[in-house]
Formats: C-alpha cells, structure tokens, sequence
C-alpha cells in the first residue's frame, strides 16, 4: 500500500509512536491468542484414524444421485457441515454408514465411513449409476482423519481447521469435531495439536460403546435395520423422498416397534471373542457384536430380540451356561 504525505499528516515522532503502539497491540494479541489456543487446546483430547472409506464423487448429477440413494437429507449441505446416513438395499438393511461432505471444489462431494470398507459402498452405488453423469474416486488411502475431543472442540476446528474439511462427529456423546485431511498434511496438523492429549484406539471404542452408539457393519449391519440399532432419529429422513430402501423405512415407521435392539451389556472376566451368541438357559435371546475390556470385566453392545429376551434375567455364552452377562440399565443408542 503506498503512503502519501498530506498537510493533516502527523508528525513523523508522532506515526512512529503510534505505530510502536499498534504493533505492540497487534503482539500482544497474538501471544493472547496463541495461550488462549494452549488454554483450550490443554483441555481437548484428540485421536488419530484412517476412514474405511473416502470417496470423491462428482460430476453434473453428483447431487441428485447421492440424495436419491442416501437415507438423510442432503440439500442445504453447507461447508464445515457434513450429513450423516446410511446406505439401504431394497429390504431397508443396513449395508453401510458415510457422512456426506460438501467437496474441495463446488459440485464435488466428499463421502467418509469410519468403519465401512470403501469396496462394499462404491458397490453399492456403482450398482445405480445408470446413465449418470457421476465419478467416483476411492481417495482412501491418501487422507488421513483426527478426532477431537472437548468443550469447545468444533469452536476450535472452525477457527484453526485450513486444510480438508471438518464435520461433527459420532464417536461419543460428548462434544467432538472430525477433521480429515490429505496424509501428507499430519504433521502440520499434529503441530497445531501440540498442548492436548492423544488418546488411543481402544479407548475411542470404550467411549463408544458406553454412549451406545453402533459401528457399522460390526454392530449393525447387512441383516439389520435401521431402527434396530436406534438410528432413525439421527440418520434416516421420512420427508426427502424416494431413496432405495425408503418404502421399507416407511412401513416401519407406520408399524412402529422393531423385533430386536442393539442394548449395552456388561459382564465379568476375560473379554470374549465377537460376535458371540447369547442365552438365556436353552433359548438363544441374541448375539454380542463390540465388546471392550475394563478394569472389572467388559462392556459391550448385544443385538437382542424382543421377542426371547427377557428383561432382568442374565445372560450366558452357552446355552445353560452360567448367566453372568447383564444389560446395562440405559438408553440403549443415543444421537
């Protein structure tokens, strides 16, 4: 910017004291903001990932493919925003989860899966892509994710979160932020997460299960419903239209309660190998799909038929076996 000279011009004693003034403020406010970025960062806790799935899908009718064959609502999608939905077959069974993100460039979409291998969703929509303009690129192994945990969590990706794209997260019920990004960006990446804590593996999935929230296909999967593991309020819209699966999802609505329901159990000794079936006496009453360990035993999420189980009584691994597994007295999915 050039500077002219005018008759109303200070004197120059008088610019460059007010310039030392200014940037001594202008100092003083980013060591403010970079202890305040500490301060906060102090109380987050982040975890490392890779996406079973990412996926680039674009072209001219990138949009009206995805919603077409998406379970949520995707119009109104919005950068710093990501949708977040199932991928149905023609009888309503759960074939995978993705959150739908606005891509890098307009027009583009970035579709992400925690769990869900990308073979089995480009599957899926390779399958309906007829006379589509729709490209779709497995980008899986080129991004990388970090999940972030605390009060303040999306405040702070919003602020700090320049490279790839960030969306609210399903890991816990507490407050979190997803961040995914191209690999090569890590350690830039780690170094803005210097000052908060990085928390492993198997703690995300302790917190998972404890807040009851299923991961696909694992907990929930291609011989499940949606509603069986308490995902209607969170990923299926009943207003968008047609989508594949979404006259089965309408008649269940107009029914009501499924047969069956993903519950938090509990039980004590060694962690058992999943999926394990369970019983009550000579009835098997359902099947233990996720399980972590602790320091008094394990917890984990069973699928259980409403129709054998009964409330209150314990469950086995074998048929007549000793009942020692329990139903944790809790919302059994939450959103």
């Amino acid at each position: 910017m050039k500077l002219s000279k005018t008759k109303s011009s200070p004197s120059s004693e008088c610019v460059n004291s007010k310039f030392s003034n200014f940037s001594g403020g202008i100092a003083k406010a980013l060591k403010n903001s970079r202890m305040k970025c500490m301060t906060n960062l102090r109380a987050m806790e982040y975890s490392k990932w890779r996406p079973g799935t990412l996926l680039r899908v674009s072209g001219e009718d990138a949009a009206t493919f995805l919603q077409g064959q998406f379970t949520n609502e995707l119009r109104g999608l919005a950068a710093g925003s990501g949708v977040y939905g199932l991928w149905l077959n023609q009888k309503g069974k759960v074939l995978g989860d993705s959150f739908i993100l606005p891509g890098m460039v307009e027009g583009e979409f970035l579709v992400a899966s925690y769990f869900c291998l990308a073979a089995g969703i480009v599957r899926r929509l390779e399958d309906y892509v007829i006379a589509d303009d729709v490209v779709l690129e497995d980008i899986t192994a080129d991004w990388m994710g970090i999940s972030i945990f605390g009060v303040g969590a999306q405040a702070w990706l919003a602020e700090n979160a320049r490279l790839g794209r960030i969306f609210p997260g399903r890991r816990t019920t507490e407050a979190s932020g997803e961040w995914i990004f191209p690999a090569e960006g890590e350690s830039a990446v780690l170094r803005q997460l210097a000052g908060a804590a990085e928390i492993g593996a198997d703690e995300l999935a302790r917190r998972r299960i404890e807040a009851g929230i299923p991961a696909m296909p694992v907990d929930i999967g291609p011989g499940d419903l949606p509603g069986e593991g308490g995902l209607e309020a969170v990923a299926i819209s009943y207003t968008k239209g047609c989508y594949l699966g979404q006259e089965v999802m309408a008649r269940l609505k107009s029914m009501g309660q499924v047969r069956r329901r993903l519950m938090r159990v509990c039980g004590p000794g060694q962690v058992p190998v999943v999926p394990a079936a369970l019983w009550q006496g000579a009835k098997q009453v359902g099947e233990l799909r996720s399980v972590v360990g602790g320091p008094d035993g394990f917890t984990g999420l069973a699928l259980l038929s409403f129709v054998s189980w009964q409330s209150g009584v314990a469950m086995g691994r074998e048929a007549n076996g000793q009942a020692e597994i329990e139903v944790v007295p809790a919302e059994p999915t939450r959103s």
